[in-house]
């Protein structure tokens, strides 16, 4: 009896990105792309609807962001593999993800063999990270440390909060979009501003770009 392929769920909010990946590893009689995900919640909501193996997981989505994924993720499927795909490098998403149990960190300028490399290794129960990252990491252990970022001391509501502020919308459509009051909008970007130091929504949508929390306009 052939070996039963490896069923993988897609999570990134770009349909470009999404079917780009599709149809790499649907090229690969081993891999099954078997649901696919535009952001945190759908992501969510499909891994308890579908028998996945591997997770392939953006970190700048709408909603619920990669991170808060991970971490649900983990605590919902505990034996689910998890790649991250992203375009971010920098030390703060790397040594984050990995703490919230990322078993590999691909960059969304891999090449396809690539992709489908670091699939077959999380499976098999390695690690697969791309060579930009292995060089981060290799200097996060030589220094010793890694300088925490801002994003960290952010709560999940406040980045939800911020991504909404980024994007244009008014405190009552942010209301709305979270089920929360007006007033506990108005507190959560009075407590981003002072976290951040950042003083006008201007600034807080700079930062959002700036850690891709969202696209660039």
């Amino acid at each position: 009896m052939p070996a039963r392929p490896t069923r993988v769920l897609l999570a990134d909010d770009h349909p470009l990105v999404r079917a780009g990946v599709r149809k790499v590893l649907e090229a690969h009689a081993g891999l099954e792309v078997v649901g696919e995900a535009a952001d945190g919640g759908e992501a969510l909501r499909a891994l308890g609807q579908t028998e996945a193996d591997v997770l392939v997981l953006d970190l700048a989505m709408p909603g619920s962001d990669g991170f808060e994924v991970l971490r649900r993720a983990r605590a919902l499927r505990p034996g689910l593999k998890i790649l991250v795909l992203t375009m971010h490098a920098n030390a703060e998403y790397v040594a984050r993800a990995i703490s919230l149990g990322a078993d590999g960190y691909l960059l969304k300028d891999s090449a396809a063999q690539d992709l489908v490399a670091s699939i077959e290794a999380v499976v098999q129960g390695r690690v697969y990270h791309s060579p930009a990252i292995q060089r981060e990491l290799a200097r996060m252990v030589r220094d010793g440390t890694t300088q925490p970022g801002p994003l960290v001391q952010l709560t999940e509501r406040e980045r939800e909060v911020l991504r909404r502020v980024a994007q244009g919308l008014s405190t009552r459509e942010i209301a709305a979009h979270l089920g929360i009051s007006a007033r506990t909008v108005e507190s959560h970007r009075a407590n981003l501003m002072r976290k951040l130091d950042l003083r006008s929504v201007a600034l807080l949508t700079q930062f959002a770009i700036r850690e891709v929390l969202i696209d660039p306009p």
